[in-house]
């Protein structure tokens, strides 16, 4: 049966927050994606994103595991549950989604891991920058070798955002602060253009929010072939930049923006456009699509669970150097370089 005749995968939805509106915004209009249920551990949010779905609604992971006529879930919880949750539902046969980060430490990523091979289920991470457009093409274009070999990697995720009442700042949900939240997706896109990162070293700025987290820093990593990359993370400073990565070659410069995107050879004064900027619905859509394609065996995933481990490694990695004020080695027990 070809992909377009065959029905919409039936995708369970456990979280109703607002990551949770994102997605089924993204996906109401999917042909490949139908979510037919939900759950929350708060009944009330539950039902009213179950009420405007027409899907039915459960107060618990294993309730709707047990009586949803689900072949999958999302799980868009925060971070310090989804161990927990995760394996429940792939010892109940379902395959599984995770919102990013994967884990908050990557002992608990690699049991996840460990019970997808055993059940022998599709899991993985959602990380919506890696299906944005424009960030696939860039690395075509760098793949030509237009540009000539990668030197510099630079991106900032930086917004002024109030988290004195969000779960992401309490460190026994989030494990973390802005590192763990925003750094997820800046780790996952160096590897996606990089390769293996094998060192890391994280820098705390001036905490103005007053919370018990990180709400600023900057990160620097190192990879596998020398090159260098610096990320810049915030929830108190809008550094208002028009590129959140700039990739710059040993002949030109490829910059993702959020409302275009553009490269410019040594050779040339010209910047050439090639993209039309970051377009969340779209991102969220194909992130899901992507997900269902590989649990119906027409695709492959483009990011595979081995790779959301190593983005748990590399951030784990990053707080033990916020620790030791040092580089830190990946995936070396937290040892100095």
């Amino acid at each position: 049966m070809s992909r377009a005749a065959r029905q919409p995968l039936r995708l369970g939805l456990v979280g109703a927050g607002a990551i949770s509106q994102s997605y089924t915004q993204a996906l109401r209009d999917s042909p490949i994606v139908q979510i037919a249920a939900v759950a929350d551990v708060r009944p009330e949010a539950a039902r009213a994103l179950a009420e405007d779905l027409g899907c039915p609604a459960f107060d618990s992971h294993e309730k709707l595991a047990a009586e949803a006529e689900c072949e999958a879930v999302l799980v868009c919880t925060p971070p310090a549950t989804h161990p927990e949750i995760c394996i429940e539902l792939m010892r109940n046969g379902l395959h599984v989604l995770c919102e990013k980060p994967l884990a908050i430490d990557s002992q608990s990523a690699r049991a996840m891991l460990a019970e997808a091979e055993r059940s022998g289920l599709i899991f993985t991470m959602a990380s919506k920058f890696r299906y944005v457009d424009d960030v696939i093409r860039a690395k075509s274009i760098l793949a030509s070798g237009l540009l000539g070999e990668i030197v510099l990697f630079e991106n900032a995720f930086t917004s002024r955002v109030d988290m004195s009442r969000r779960w992401n700042a309490d460190p026994k949900a989030a494990g973390g602060g802005v590192l763990i939240d925003n750094g997820t997706h800046s780790v996952d896109l160096v590897r996606y253009f990089l390769g293996p990162i094998v060192a890391v070293e994280a820098v705390e700025g001036k905490r103005v929010q007053g919370l018990s987290v990180e709400d600023t820093v900057r990160l620097f990593v190192r990879t596998h072939q020398g090159v260098l990359g610096s990320v810049d993370l915030s929830w108190s400073l809008n550094k208002d930049l028009e590129s959140y990565i700039d990739i710059y070659g040993s002949n030109g410069t490829v910059r993702i923006g959020w409302r275009e995107s553009k490269y410019r050879p040594a050779s040339s004064q010209d910047w050439v456009v090639f993209g039309k900027g970051y377009d969340k619905r779209e991102a969220f859509r194909r992130e899901v699509e992507n997900f269902a394609g590989a649990v119906r065996g027409d695709e492959k995933l483009l990011i595979t669970a081995e790779d959301a481990l190593a983005s748990v490694e590399v951030i784990e990695a990053a707080y033990e150097s916020l620790r030791h004020d040092d580089w830190i080695s990946v995936g070396g027990a937290g040892t100095p370089v």
